[in-house]
Protein backbone atom coordinates (compact mmCIF):
# COMPACT_ATOMS: atom_id res chain seq x y z
CA UNK A 1 0.00 0.00 0.00
CA UNK A 2 1.51 3.58 -1.05
CA UNK A 3 1.90 6.21 1.86
CA UNK A 4 0.30 8.89 1.92
CA UNK A 5 1.75 12.05 1.69
CA UNK A 6 -0.19 15.69 1.49
CA UNK A 7 1.42 18.53 0.30
CA UNK A 8 0.14 21.93 0.36
CA UNK A 9 0.56 25.18 -1.77
CA UNK A 10 3.04 26.48 1.51
CA UNK A 11 5.41 23.55 1.15
CA UNK A 12 5.49 24.05 -2.20
CA UNK A 13 6.53 27.70 -1.63
CA UNK A 14 8.65 26.91 1.00
CA UNK A 15 10.75 24.36 -1.35
CA UNK A 16 10.98 26.82 -3.86
CA UNK A 17 12.48 29.27 -1.46
CA UNK A 18 14.69 26.88 0.21
CA UNK A 19 16.02 25.10 -3.24
CA UNK A 20 17.08 28.29 -4.58
CA UNK A 21 14.78 28.22 -7.13
CA UNK A 22 12.86 32.16 -6.60
CA UNK A 23 14.78 34.43 -8.30
CA UNK A 24 14.13 32.33 -11.55
CA UNK A 25 10.58 31.91 -10.34
CA UNK A 26 10.02 35.67 -10.24
CA UNK A 27 11.90 36.08 -13.77
CA UNK A 28 9.14 34.16 -15.11
CA UNK A 29 6.42 35.71 -13.66
CA UNK A 30 7.92 39.41 -14.38
CA UNK A 31 8.06 38.11 -18.41
CA UNK A 32 4.82 37.03 -18.57
CA UNK A 33 3.81 40.30 -16.64
CA UNK A 34 6.17 42.04 -19.12
CA UNK A 35 5.02 40.44 -22.45
CA UNK A 36 0.94 40.94 -21.27
CA UNK A 37 1.26 44.44 -20.47
CA UNK A 38 2.99 45.64 -23.67
CA UNK A 39 1.03 43.60 -25.66
CA UNK A 40 -1.74 45.76 -24.47
CA UNK A 41 -0.29 48.82 -24.86
CA UNK A 42 0.60 48.37 -28.36
CA UNK A 43 -3.29 47.23 -29.08
CA UNK A 44 -2.03 43.34 -30.20
CA UNK A 45 -5.75 41.32 -30.38
CA UNK A 46 -6.36 37.77 -30.40
CA UNK A 47 -9.26 36.55 -31.92
CA UNK A 48 -10.72 33.27 -31.57
CA UNK A 49 -9.80 31.53 -34.22
CA UNK A 50 -6.13 32.65 -33.48
CA UNK A 51 -6.60 31.41 -30.18
CA UNK A 52 -7.89 27.68 -31.42
CA UNK A 53 -4.71 27.24 -33.47
CA UNK A 54 -2.80 27.84 -30.68
CA UNK A 55 -4.14 26.04 -28.22
CA UNK A 56 -4.01 22.89 -31.23
CA UNK A 57 -0.23 23.90 -31.73
CA UNK A 58 0.12 23.56 -27.94
CA UNK A 59 -1.71 19.93 -27.83
CA UNK A 60 0.55 19.17 -30.87
CA UNK A 61 3.91 20.00 -29.45
CA UNK A 62 2.67 18.09 -26.32
CA UNK A 63 1.63 15.04 -28.17
CA UNK A 64 -2.15 15.65 -27.06
CA UNK A 65 -3.35 13.38 -29.83
CA UNK A 66 -6.62 12.56 -28.17
CA UNK A 67 -9.07 13.59 -25.46
CA UNK A 68 -7.92 11.29 -22.71
CA UNK A 69 -4.23 12.65 -23.48
CA UNK A 70 -4.83 16.38 -22.70
CA UNK A 71 -7.01 15.52 -19.47
CA UNK A 72 -3.71 13.16 -18.50
CA UNK A 73 -1.29 15.80 -19.05
CA UNK A 74 -3.95 18.49 -17.43
CA UNK A 75 -4.01 16.68 -14.48
CA UNK A 76 -0.34 15.56 -14.13
CA UNK A 77 0.65 19.29 -14.14
CA UNK A 78 -2.28 20.65 -11.92
CA UNK A 79 -3.99 22.38 -14.11
CA UNK A 80 -7.43 23.39 -15.25
CA UNK A 81 -9.16 24.04 -19.16
CA UNK A 82 -8.84 27.46 -18.55
CA UNK A 83 -5.42 27.18 -17.77
CA UNK A 84 -4.47 25.55 -21.02
CA UNK A 85 -6.12 28.54 -22.71
CA UNK A 86 -4.10 30.93 -20.87
CA UNK A 87 -1.10 28.81 -21.49
CA UNK A 88 -1.68 28.64 -25.39
CA UNK A 89 -2.86 32.80 -25.20
CA UNK A 90 0.55 33.78 -23.88
CA UNK A 91 2.22 31.80 -26.29
CA UNK A 92 0.50 33.35 -28.99
CA UNK A 93 1.08 37.05 -26.88
CA UNK A 94 4.13 36.26 -27.81
CA UNK A 95 4.85 35.11 -30.80
CA UNK A 96 2.48 38.52 -32.19
CA UNK A 97 4.39 40.50 -29.82
CA UNK A 98 8.06 39.52 -30.86
CA UNK A 99 6.48 40.19 -34.87
CA UNK A 100 5.28 43.44 -34.03
CA UNK A 101 8.42 44.28 -32.27
CA UNK A 102 11.36 42.92 -34.94
CA UNK A 103 9.56 41.40 -38.26
CA UNK A 104 11.35 44.46 -40.11
CA UNK A 105 14.69 44.04 -38.07
CA UNK A 106 15.22 39.76 -38.77
CA UNK A 107 16.55 40.82 -42.38
CA UNK A 108 18.88 43.74 -41.73
CA UNK A 109 20.24 41.70 -38.71
CA UNK A 110 20.48 38.43 -40.88
CA UNK A 111 22.97 40.72 -43.37
CA UNK A 112 24.82 42.28 -40.71
CA UNK A 113 25.94 39.19 -38.66
CA UNK A 114 25.78 36.89 -41.82
CA UNK A 115 29.25 35.81 -41.26
CA UNK A 116 28.08 33.97 -37.64
CA UNK A 117 25.49 31.81 -39.58
CA UNK A 118 28.08 30.10 -41.40
CA UNK A 119 28.92 26.80 -40.33
CA UNK A 120 31.16 24.11 -40.52
CA UNK A 121 31.52 20.60 -40.75
CA UNK A 122 34.62 19.44 -38.58
CA UNK A 123 36.47 16.63 -37.40
CA UNK A 124 38.78 16.79 -34.35
CA UNK A 125 41.62 15.31 -32.28
CA UNK A 126 43.47 16.68 -29.50
CA UNK A 127 46.22 15.92 -28.52
CA UNK A 128 48.92 16.84 -25.71
CA UNK A 129 52.44 16.45 -27.34
CA UNK A 130 53.19 19.56 -29.87
CA UNK A 131 55.61 17.73 -31.44
CA UNK A 132 53.68 14.65 -32.34
CA UNK A 133 50.54 16.94 -33.60
CA UNK A 134 52.44 18.32 -36.13
CA UNK A 135 54.12 15.24 -36.97
CA UNK A 136 50.30 13.97 -37.57
CA UNK A 137 49.59 16.38 -39.29
CA UNK A 138 52.91 16.45 -41.98
CA UNK A 139 51.90 12.85 -42.37
CA UNK A 140 48.00 13.49 -42.59
CA UNK A 141 49.23 15.96 -45.30
CA UNK A 142 51.41 13.65 -47.14
CA UNK A 143 48.67 11.03 -47.18
CA UNK A 144 50.63 8.93 -45.07
CA UNK A 145 48.20 8.49 -42.94
CA UNK A 146 43.42 8.99 -43.00
CA UNK A 147 42.37 11.28 -40.20
CA UNK A 148 40.05 8.55 -39.08
CA UNK A 149 43.09 6.32 -38.46
CA UNK A 150 44.26 9.25 -36.04
CA UNK A 151 40.69 9.39 -34.60
CA UNK A 152 41.00 5.47 -33.74
CA UNK A 153 44.37 5.96 -32.17
CA UNK A 154 44.60 9.03 -30.26
CA UNK A 155 40.48 9.37 -29.04
CA UNK A 156 40.17 8.22 -25.61
CA UNK A 157 36.11 8.81 -25.86
CA UNK A 158 34.82 5.33 -27.30
CA UNK A 159 31.82 7.55 -28.92
CA UNK A 160 33.67 10.12 -30.23
CA UNK A 161 36.47 7.77 -31.21
CA UNK A 162 33.53 5.37 -32.81
CA UNK A 163 32.61 8.78 -34.98
CA UNK A 164 36.56 9.51 -36.53
CA UNK A 165 36.24 12.99 -34.34
CA UNK A 166 32.99 13.90 -35.95
CA UNK A 167 32.03 17.29 -33.78
CA UNK A 168 28.68 17.71 -36.64
CA UNK A 169 27.67 21.13 -37.71
CA UNK A 170 28.67 24.10 -35.76
CA UNK A 171 28.32 27.93 -36.13
CA UNK A 172 31.05 30.46 -35.51
CA UNK A 173 30.29 31.22 -32.29
CA UNK A 174 30.36 27.10 -30.98
CA UNK A 175 34.29 27.35 -31.59
CA UNK A 176 37.03 29.38 -29.48
CA UNK A 177 37.80 32.18 -31.36
CA UNK A 178 41.22 30.99 -32.06
CA UNK A 179 39.99 27.95 -33.94
CA UNK A 180 37.15 29.81 -35.59
CA UNK A 181 38.95 31.92 -37.29
CA UNK A 182 41.13 29.26 -38.85
CA UNK A 183 37.97 26.73 -39.44
CA UNK A 184 36.28 30.09 -41.49
CA UNK A 185 39.53 30.33 -43.39
CA UNK A 186 39.96 26.84 -44.59
CA UNK A 187 39.02 25.73 -48.03
CA UNK A 188 37.31 22.33 -47.79
CA UNK A 189 38.27 19.61 -47.95
CA UNK A 190 41.27 20.53 -45.62
CA UNK A 191 43.56 19.60 -42.69
CA UNK A 192 44.16 22.57 -40.34
CA UNK A 193 47.46 23.57 -38.99
CA UNK A 194 47.60 22.38 -35.66
CA UNK A 195 46.42 24.80 -32.80
CA UNK A 196 46.96 25.19 -29.12
CA UNK A 197 44.22 26.26 -26.67
CA UNK A 198 43.93 25.45 -23.01
CA UNK A 199 42.70 21.95 -23.47
CA UNK A 200 45.25 20.93 -25.93
CA UNK A 201 46.90 21.06 -29.56
CA UNK A 202 43.90 20.53 -31.98
CA UNK A 203 44.36 18.68 -35.56
CA UNK A 204 41.04 19.93 -37.30
CA UNK A 205 39.51 18.59 -40.29
CA UNK A 206 37.68 20.97 -41.99
CA UNK A 207 35.56 18.89 -44.05
CA UNK A 208 32.79 21.44 -45.44
CA UNK A 209 31.46 25.02 -44.95
CA UNK A 210 27.80 25.77 -45.13
CA UNK A 211 26.70 29.22 -46.10
CA UNK A 212 23.55 29.80 -44.82
CA UNK A 213 20.43 31.16 -46.28
CA UNK A 214 17.49 33.34 -44.59
CA UNK A 215 14.73 30.24 -44.57
CA UNK A 216 11.90 30.60 -42.46
CA UNK A 217 13.43 28.80 -39.90
CA UNK A 218 16.33 31.08 -39.64
CA UNK A 219 13.87 34.06 -39.60
CA UNK A 220 11.98 32.22 -36.51
CA UNK A 221 15.64 31.56 -34.73
CA UNK A 222 16.86 35.50 -35.03
CA UNK A 223 13.10 36.82 -34.46
CA UNK A 224 13.06 34.37 -31.09
CA UNK A 225 16.82 35.72 -30.31
CA UNK A 226 16.15 39.07 -30.90
CA UNK A 227 13.17 39.22 -28.71
CA UNK A 228 14.64 36.57 -25.76
CA UNK A 229 17.42 39.59 -25.90
CA UNK A 230 14.55 42.47 -25.43
CA UNK A 231 12.86 40.88 -23.07
CA UNK A 232 16.14 40.27 -20.53
CA UNK A 233 17.03 44.16 -21.18
CA UNK A 234 13.44 45.04 -19.97
CA UNK A 235 13.43 42.83 -17.08
CA UNK A 236 17.05 44.10 -16.36
CA UNK A 237 14.77 47.94 -15.96
CA UNK A 238 12.35 46.10 -13.83
CA UNK A 239 12.78 45.86 -10.01
CA UNK A 240 10.56 43.01 -9.02
CA UNK A 241 9.59 43.03 -5.06
CA UNK A 242 8.26 39.55 -3.82
CA UNK A 243 6.05 39.15 -0.83
CA UNK A 244 6.95 35.74 0.55
CA UNK A 245 5.40 35.06 3.84
CA UNK A 246 6.13 31.60 4.61
CA UNK A 247 5.59 29.94 8.11
CA UNK A 248 6.99 26.48 8.65
CA UNK A 249 5.90 24.09 11.35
Amino acid sequence: MLELINVSVQDILYHTQISCQIPKVLETIATRKIITQQAEKVGIKITTEELQTAADNLRLANKLIKAEDTWAWLEKHYLSLDNFEEIAQLNLLSTKLANHLFADKIEPFFYAHQLDYVAAVTYEVILDDEDLALEIFCALQEGEISFHQVARQYINNPEKRRAGGYQGIRQRQDFRPEIAAAVFAAQPPQIIKPITTSKGIHIIMVEEIIETDLDETMRLKIMANLFNDWLQQEIKKTQIVANLSIKTD
